[in-house]
């Protein structure tokens, strides 16, 4: 029987450092770093002050009005990066036979957050009656559906940080299952509020480094002190290759492979010793069909922290022995995307592979002996690349591994 392959055909972006896919990719080779304080409320008596917001936006440029009252930004984030993959064209599935799923972790909190605010303050107790569309993790996958006409399966993945590859997996099996022709997979998150600041920072899982915000996400670095929460959405659009080339599309890239498992170890720990992250990367090679040795390239979850690098780069070392490939972790320039990175560090992979380009580690000055790999940092790389793999890992010990590969007809 032929194998069914799968294929991304067009992608979106809505990140710290730009909005569109072209600008998104100029700015992470050329080394831009999208961390800066925070705008989006006072955060003066926060003890964490900086993030990595939505930079230059306008919502009146990209949405329609009804659309900007009645949506979480992670709601809006998610509907522009879908637009750009669907572009100004039919569906490219028949309505019925195209699916979308989406990835979100903490869905519409900012919005509860500031609407509880609001609330406790006001005499005269009073709530909107579209507060709860506005908040639910669904409703984003709707609105797209609604404006685009997307009849098929919908379907919304919430595994904390791993949502976004974890949706891509979702959206790999509604093909494969012949439920879908085409799938539109949407990565979105914004929770910047000051309710999931102190929550973050009790925790001790954020950077404090408030007075160089631009330096604050240092991925795989000795000195590094936790992550910046970032925001955005990404989307890409999956195909059958069979239905792709019927209606004559540009094939970007193959998914090859994709896995998803569990640490059932510690609520938000790694396992130290990253061997069921290990798993689950292996798992998605032997999907893929692929040794360890033909991965290129590997674009790490390394959000910052202590113990998730080390744990990473451990993981890293049980897979691929002592001679893994370069690695890079993307946050340094985005801070963490939470649901919406597992679709954006997909995106990255395809356009490394486009454009024979690797993006670097920002931020990495001092070498730390427990994150001993090629880390790039600093500066993107010039290289040939066929093969990726790239890893979303969250709490609730939830772990994602992709492998994506330069598409050969």
């Amino acid at each position: 029987m032929k194998k069914t392959r799968l294929v991304i055909t067009s992608m979106g972006a809505v990140t710290p450092i730009g909005i569109g896919v072209l600008e998104f990719w100029k700015s992470l080779i050329a080394g831009t770093c999208g961390v800066a304080p925070i705008t989006r409320f006072d955060a003066s008596d926060l003890a964490v002050r900086i993030a990595a917001e939505v930079k230059m936006y306008d919502p009146a440029k990209y949405l329609p009005k009804n659309l900007i009252r009645e949506s979480d930004p992670f709601m809006q984030y998610a509907y522009i990066a879908a637009s750009e993959a669907l572009g100004e064209g039919a569906l490219p599935a028949e309505s019925s036979r195209m699916g979308i799923v989406m990835g979100t972790s903490l869905s519409g909190i900012s919005t509860i957050a500031a609407t509880q605010e609001e609330l406790t303050k006001l005499a005269k107790k009073r709530v909107g009656s579209r507060f709860i569309p506005k908040v639910l993790g669904n409703v984003a996958a709707a609105k797209i559906a609604i404006d685009k006409g997307i009849q098929g399966p919908s379907l919304t993945v919430s595994t904390a940080c791993s949502s976004g590859g974890d949706a891509i997996a979702m959206a790999a099996m509604l093909l494969l299952t012949g439920e879908a022709d085409a799938v539109v997979t949407v990565g979105s998150e914004s929770i910047l509020c000051p309710l999931v600041l102190h929550s973050l920072t009790n925790a001790r899982a954020l950077s404090h480094r408030n007075e160089e915000p631009e330096k604050a996400s240092r991925p795989f670095d000795a000195n590094r002190d936790g992550f910046v929460i970032g925001e955005g959405g990404g989307a890409l659009v999956l195909e059958t290759e069979e239905h792709a080339q019927q209606r004559g599309a540009i094939i970007l890239a193959e998914l090859l492979g994709w896995a998803n498992n569990s640490d059932a170890y510690h609520v938000t720990e790694p396992r130290a010793d990253g061997s069921v992250a290990a798993m689950c990367m292996e798992k998605a090679l032997q999907r893929a069909g692929i040794s360890p040795d033909e991965v290129d390239y590997i674009n790490g979850h390394g959000t910052a922290t202590k113990m998730g690098d080390a744990a990473e780069t451990a993981a890293i070392h049980r897979v691929f022995g002592n001679n893994p490939p370069p690695v890079s972790s993307t946050k340094g320039a985005t801070g963490h995307m939470m649901g919406a990175g597992g679709v954006t560090e997909a995106m990255i992979c395809i356009l490394a592979m486009q454009h024979g380009i690797l993006p670097p580690t920002l931020n990495l000055d001092t070498p730390d002996p427990a994150c001993d790999l090629d880390y790039i940092p600093k500066v993107a790389r010039k290289q040939k690349v066929q093969v990726c793999m790239s890893n979303a890992f969250g709490f609730g010990g939830q772990n994602s591994s992709l492998i994506l590969k330069k598409y050969i007809p």
